[in-house]
C-alpha cells in the first residue's frame, strides 16, 4: 500500500488546462488519482486509467506528490490547507505542486504552514495555453527548493518540455504574472487596433494576414486575431484573465511599482465583465467592447 501511494500522483482540477495536463501524467506511465468538482471530468478520467477521489483529502490519502491546478487564491488555499484539504490527510515527506496561477504571498504562507506538518511545495504555473497543455510542451515556472523540484521534476517532464527554476516559493508565480501582464495589456492593443483599422476602412481579414507577416505579429496576436475573425469566444475565460491582472497590480502594489498601462488594462478587462464578457476569452471577446462603442464588426457576424 505505501509503495502503491509512493508512486501515486494526486490531480485537483481538471478544467481546460488541467484536464490535458492531468493525461499527460497518465500517458507518461504514472498511477493517477483525480478529483474535480464536474464528476463528468472525473468520470472521463477514470475511463482514461485514473482514480476518482471523492475530495482533496482523499487524493492526499492516497499520493504522496498532489498537483493542484485550480483557478483561483481562494480556490487553491481551500484545496491545499483548508478543512478536508491535502495538508489533513497528507503525511510528512510529501510534495504539492502548485500549478495556478495565484498569490505568491498565499503561497509563501501556505509554505509555512506544510513545512510545519513535514511537508513540502513548490509552485509551477504554466506558459503555453491548451495547445501545450495537449501536446505537453508547456514552460513550467517554478519556484522553491531545489531538492523539492528535483523530486517534483519527473512529473512536470510529462506535462512540460521547459521546465525553469526561478528561486525559492513564489517566484515562479512572481514569473508568470510578469509574462501573463505583457500578454493581457497586447491583446487589448490588438483589439484596439483592429477595429481602428476596419473603421479606418481596412479589411479585417487582410489587416490580420499582413500582421501576421510584419512587425507587429506577436504570439499575443496569433492566439487572439484568428478568434476575432472567426467570432470564437470559447478559451480563457475574462475573469481568470482579470484576476491575473488583479494579481498583477496587488504585487506592484506591494512593492511600490507604478503600473499605468497594467492598471488601465485592469479597467478595459472590468468594463469587459460588466458588459457580461467574464465567461468569454478575454483575449478575443474584449474586442466586443471596442465593436459596441464603433459600430464595427471584425469577422463574421
Amino acid at each position: 500500500m505505501s509503495e502503491s501511494r509512493d508512486a501515486t500522483v494526486g490531480f485537483i482540477g481538471l478544467g481546460m488546462m488541467g484536464g490535458p495536463m492531468a493525461a499527460n501524467i497518465i500517458k507518461a506511465g504514472f498511477p493517477v488519482v483525480v478529483y474535480d468538482i464536474d464528476e463528468q471530468r472525473v468520470d472521463h478520467f477514470v475511463g482514461l486509467g485514473a482514480m476518482a477521489a471523492a475530495g482533496p483529502a482523499d487524493v492526499a490519502l492516497r499520493a504522496s506528490v498532489v498537483v493542484s491546478m485550480v483557478d483561483t487564491t481562494a480556490q487553491a488555499e481551500e484545496v491545499i490547507v483548508g478543512p478536508g484539504g491535502i495538508i489533513t490527510k497528507a503525511r510528512p515527506g510529501d510534495l504539492v505542486i502548485s500549478m495556478s496561477t495565484i498569490d505568491p504571498i498565499a503561497l509563501k504562507s501556505m509554505h509555512a504552514l506544510l513545512s510545519s506538518h513535514g511537508m513540502d511545495i513548490i509552485d509551477a504555473p504554466v506558459s503555453g495555453m491548451e495547445k501545450g497543455a495537449r501536446e505537453g510542451t508547456l514552460k513550467a515556472f517554478v519556484g522553491g527548493s531545489p531538492e523539492a523540484l528535483e523530486r517534483a521534476r519527473p512529473v512536470l517532464q510529462s506535462m512540460a518540455s521547459e521546465i525553469i527554476h526561478f528561486g525559492p516559493i513564489g517566484q515562479g508565480t512572481t514569473m508568470k504574472l510578469i509574462n501573463n501582464m505583457l500578454i493581457q495589456v497586447a491583446w487589448i492593443s490588438i483589439a484596439e487596433a483592429l477595429v481602428l483599422g476596419a473603421k479606418g476602412g481596412l479589411d479585417p481579414r487582410q489587416m490580420v494576414d499582413v500582421i501576421g507577416k510584419a512587425t507587429g505579429n506577436s504570439v499575443a496576436f496569433q492566439y487572439s486575431a484568428p478568434r476575432i475573425l472567426a467570432r470564437d469566444f470559447d478559451g480563457i475565460r475574462m475573469d481568470i484573465t482579470y484576476k491575473d491582472m488583479e494579481l498583477q497590480t496587488s504585487l506592484a502594489k506591494s512593492l511600490k511599482v507604478p503600473m499605468f498601462i497594467a492598471n488601465t488594462a485592469q479597467q478595459v478587462y472590468q468594463m469587459g465583465r460588466a458588459a457580461g464578457l467574464g465567461s468569454e476569452d478575454g483575449g478575443a471577446a474584449i474586442v466586443k467592447i471596442y465593436e459596441d462603442l464603433t459600430g464595427v464588426t471584425l469577422g463574421a457576424p
